[in-house]
């Protein structure tokens, strides 16, 4: 069993193509699945999440305040920023303008964690950079999101906070609970849990493709240019970024990987919670999920070579 769930890991951006290209030539296969059951699913994802943390996690926090604080600001400046350029660069219309905006102001997604470890960067700047991205998320996501794209439609900034507290910190705070209280079974699925996590995640892009593959079809290849720009400008900047400040190889690779790899599911979970109305806005989002799962693989090759892995 170990070895099936190393291997679905390990190939999660695989599976994650895969069933996104199933749900768009074949709808019906899971456009059977409401879409109410997105959040429920990014919540297991995100409870998941906790059970993995542990206090070393959060101390890197407050041990290594400098790094993660550059982490935090050139994620939540430089992702937000790139996509209201974006949208204006290619004249979107304000669907879509708003799926690219909430894609670039979510935290950092929780599989940068294992694309930074294949990528031989520094693991633990990348889970403290994750966790203390993922707990300002609550605060500076509804507000950014406001800031960029609250001329073009309502944004209900506090609607938005609660959401994200429910779906993503609730979970986290219950997994670190069940750490606490029931060690011993949570010392048991620990290990299974990136296989878990990597099935659900697929599933939640499929769902969402399935039920708007037409418009996917319509909108995607320059959904999907955006998305790649908005991905690979992200890496680029983040490495940038740490050179920039004479950081060490292995922080500019974790810091990379951050700012470029976003919570995209958290993304379209908000699309579909507070902007029903827009129902290209959850396409960014899903676009944007099975990109950087191929973009994260193939940067892990780059920054994990001999010659990208010299100091």
């Amino acid at each position: 069993m170990k070895t099936i769930c190393d291997f679905i890991a390990r190939w999660m951006g695989a599976m994650v193509v895969l069933v996104a290209a199933l749900a768009l030539a074949v709808p019906t296969s899971l456009a059977w699945i409401g879409t109410w059951v997105i959040n429920p699913m990014l919540g297991i994802i995100m409870f998941g999440m906790g059970l993995t943390l542990s206090p070393q996690d959060f101390k890197i926090v407050l041990s290594r305040p400098k790094d993660i604080l550059i982490g935090c600001m050139t994620q939540f400046t430089v992702m937000p920023l790139l996509a209201l350029g974006l949208t204006w660069a290619f004249a979107l219309p304000e669907e879509l303008a708003i799926g690219v905006i909430l894609v670039g102001c979510c935290p950092g997604g929780t599989a940068s964690n294992v694309i930074t470890y294949l990528a031989k960067g520094d693991l633990a700047l990348s889970v403290g950079m994750t966790a203390a991205s993922t707990l300002l998320a609550p605060l500076l996501t509804p507000l950014l999101v406001w800031a960029l794209a609250g001329t073009m439609v309502d944004v209900d900034a506090l609607g938005m906070l609660m959401s994200i507290v429910y779906v993503v910190i609730a979970p986290i705070v219950g997994g670190l609970l069940c750490q606490r209280f029931i060690p011993r079974v949570t010392r048991r699925v620990t290990p299974y849990l990136p296989a878990f996590s990597s099935v659900m995640i697929a599933l939640l892009v499929g769902i969402i493709v399935a039920h708007n593959a037409d418009r996917v079809l319509t909108a995607g290849l320059l959904v999907m240019l955006i998305v790649m720009i908005h991905n690979l400008l992200g890496l680029a900047i983040g490495f940038s970024v740490g050179r920039l400040l004479h950081l060490q190889k292995p922080k500019c690779v974790a810091l990379s990987i951050e700012v470029g790899m976003q919570n995209s599911g958290l993304a379209s979970s908000l699309a579909v919670l507070h902007f029903a109305a827009y129902p290209l806005a959850t396409i960014p989002g899903a676009v944007f999920s099975v990109w950087h799962n191929i973009s994260g693989a193939l940067v892990a090759k780059l920054y994990s070579s001999n010659k990208t892995s010299e100091q």
